[in-house]
């Protein structure tokens, strides 16, 4: 499993339908494509919401950012991410 980070940004019409029942349906949504979401945040700044996702590969992200977005109207990023032991296990070999 690989670990992304998905910063989400509000739109007007998104904010209007923020709800714990939608919350639910965006972890399910995250879990069909076969990941898990470890965390989730709100943001004050550039943007308004970080989701940590672990996912089976960088598709799976594409798809979970385009999910997620049709059904929040959360217009989401998504970049990869290891944690530091990896990185330097990475660059310094």
């Amino acid at each position: 499993m690989a670990t992304f980070f998905m910063f989400g940004k509000y739109t007007c019409d998104a904010i209007k339908e923020i709800s714990i029942g939608r919350t639910q349906q965006a972890v399910a949504e995250i879990k069909k494509l076969g990941g898990e979401i470890t965390a989730m945040h709100a943001l004050l700044g550039e943007y308004d919401l970080l989701f940590c996702v672990s996912l089976p590969g960088v598709a799976d992200a594409i798809k979970a950012s385009v999910a997620l977005q049709k059904l929040t109207g959360i217009s989401f990023s998504s970049c990869p991410a290891v944690s530091v032991e990896v990185f330097d296990q990475l660059v310094t070999e």
